[in-house]
């Protein structure tokens, strides 16, 4: 294929602006040094980034400017002005916060409704929600959504906790409150690229989160592995020999029954019965007493399923993030070390369990510079 001068030119943007989400701040001269540019070259492309307001400049000491008393002028994306609603529906909450294209590094939701059990009752609570919001020049609404997500068509293919979002109705119902391009993102995708935008030395890892569900999606080589089918790390869909539980799947004896928010209060309840069975009295019971055998019965099977998926993938690095990592340190603790128990490359070298918080709008932001703004940089 023979790459004319305009299609270069959008290729190096992609490149200055993939390599300042890596970077975080850096002069002209170090952009044009890193990806291999000439100075002319870069200057050009950065003045159309900032013109189109992509970038913003910042005055940083730095080096021999520090010493001279002369002001380095760096370049970030612009963490100033919000550019996206960003959503995270979640079964039992939906949280909304307008975001930047430099999203902070931990979330921090505006705004936090229940999720409605029909589309237009979920409908209507955007729009209530959406004065609160402060976006006026709007690019583009992002969705963090549970379940088998085809993102290129916008359709939910089966949700097991919330049936009522399956099909490709939820880009038109945000259409409907918000005139703008919507893009649905799988939430552990999501969690993923916030992880790697927040740690970008962290190259190759399995995020795992353990929620309402639990699920995977793992960054290869600093991009997102794309499997053949619109399957993300369904970890929570293992079976585990033994267990009854029926799961919203359809299945019976999947891992996320015992090992999801709403699994581990069930087995707590279940062995204490009449004693009250929240999150609360979970984290006391397990500081004052240490880990039930329910409770590791339960980590146990789920250690197996991720050492299982780190052996096929050819990954060395996990990083858990979501309720596991809120309990006591005991119970992180314990995860990590059955993971490694079951890990084939800790014979052979050493296996990485990493804590993480949850970093979910990092990742939309990722998502939207790559989904919606290059898109439309690429028609300018």
């Amino acid at each position: 294929m023979i790459v004319v001068p305009s299609k270069m030119g959008q290729l190096n943007k992609r490149a200055v602006l993939a390599r300042l989400q890596v970077l975080g701040a850096a002069s002209r001269a170090e952009l044009a040094k890193s990806l291999g540019l000439s100075q002319p070259t870069t200057g050009k492309i950065v003045d159309d980034l900032l013109k189109l307001g992509l970038l913003r400049e910042v005055d940083e000491q730095r080096g021999a400017a520090a010493a001279l008393g002369r002001p380095g002028r760096r370049l970030r994306l612009d963490g100033l002005r919000p550019r996206f609603v960003a959503i995270e529906l979640g079964v039992s909450e939906t949280c909304l916060t307008a975001l930047p294209l430099a999203a902070p590094g931990e979330d921090d939701w505006t705004v936090r409704v229940p999720t409605a059990a029909t589309p237009p009752a979920w409908q209507r609570a955007l729009a209530k929600a959406a004065p609160r919001l402060s976006c006026k020049d709007l690019w583009g609404v992002l969705v963090s959504v549970p379940g088998v997500v085809d993102e290129s068509k916008g359709a939910v293919l089966f949700s097991p906790n919330l049936h009522w979002t399956e099909g490709n109705m939820l880009p038109g119902l945000i259409k409907r409150v918000w005139n703008a391009p919507v893009a649905l993102v799988q939430e552990e995708r999501a969690l993923a690229l916030g992880h790697h935008v927040s740690e970008p030395a962290q190259e190759d890892f399995l995020l795992v989160d353990f929620g309402e569900g639990v699920g995977g999606a793992a960054i290869v080589g600093g991009k997102l592995l794309v499997p053949p089918l619109p399957l993300s790390g369904e970890i929570g869909h293992t079976p585990v020999l033994g267990n009854k539980r029926p799961c919203g799947c359809g299945a019976v004896g999947c891992l996320e029954t015992l090992v999801s928010t709403s699994g581990l209060l069930r087995s707590f309840a279940g062995a204490r019965p009449g004693a009250r069975a929240d999150w609360p009295a979970l984290e006391r019971l397990i500081a004052d007493e240490g880990l039930a055998p329910w409770l590791a019965e339960g980590l146990e099977a789920a250690a197996a399923a991720i050492a299982g998926a780190l052996n096929v993938c050819g990954l060395r690095r996990v990083v858990v993030t979501g309720s596991v990592v809120e309990l006591p340190p005991a119970v992180f603790r314990y995860l990590a070390a059955a993971i490694e128990r079951g890990t084939l490359w800790a014979r052979l070298g050493r296996i990485e369990v990493l804590s993480a918080p949850r970093r979910r709008s990092a990742g939309l932001a990722a998502a939207g510079i790559e989904r919606l703004v290059l898109p439309m940089m690429d028609k300018k």
